[in-house]
């Protein structure tokens, strides 16, 4: 045997067992959930009835793609299509992305997602996907105008203080900052980022609407 063979093999099996075992991760950067709402085709108050694997077409090596097809009970729509959504699609893992929901049709959540047309959506585990019991007074209200005021807004994330706006329609989101790395800190729960009349984008805390005099004032 070649004395160069053994190590060609063992670099070969490396290679096959490196294949064989693929990353079971899934990584998501944090986003304040107006950017969610903002970034999201579709935004539904909903509750998952039923779940069940279903084929959705071919990769590019012709194996099957798999996904999991919830059927839903929609309770409001916040943001999307005319139609009403019936179906729920994701990956059948976390670890390709995929989100995974209780059933039963008990649970209520808040859903944010991707359109697929004809009363289906698609969503991954980097999409806003909370508990509506889980939601804040403030958020909750935000969902029906406030958020929507602010999608031509610019929210930063803060890493570390001290940081600073770099445009007047940008807002920094400290909660990453300030309460140790916390992505459903106060300003998630309790601020939306507003556009203001005179172009410049600001946040705005509480459950009632904007005043004219919040609108119309020229300084963040």
């Amino acid at each position: 045997m070649p004395a160069a063979l053994p190590s060609l093999l063992a670099w070969l099996a490396v290679l096959l067992l490196g294949r064989a075992h693929p990353a079971d991760a899934c990584s998501c950067s944090p986003i304040h959930p107006q950017q969610a709402f903002c970034n999201a085709d579709v935004v539904i108050r909903a509750k998952a009835v039923s779940a069940k694997e279903v084929d959705s077409g071919n990769d590019i090596y012709g194996n099957p793609i798999k996904r999991i097809q919830y059927e839903i009970k929609q309770i409001k729509m916040f943001k999307g299509p005319d139609q009403d959504i019936e179906f729920i699609y994701t990956a059948p893992s976390t670890a390709v992305c995929g989100r995974l929901l209780d059933t039963g049709g008990k649970k209520e959540y808040l859903i944010a997602g991707k359109s697929e047309g004809n009363g289906k959506m698609h969503i991954t585990l980097c999409d806003l996907v909370s508990t509506w019991d889980s939601l804040s007074p403030t958020q909750k209200k935000s969902l029906n105008q406030r958020y929507q005021m602010g999608c031509e807004c610019k929210i930063s994330r803060c890493l570390s203080i001290p940081c600073y706006v770099s445009s007047s329609d940008e807002c920094l989101w400290t909660d990453w900052a300030m309460e140790k790395n916390n992505v459903d800190g106060r300003q998630a729960k309790h601020y939306a980022c507003i556009k203001r009349s005179d172009g410049s984008c600001a946040w705005y805390r509480g459950m009632a609407p904007p005043k004219q005099e919040f609108l119309d004032i020229e300084d963040p």
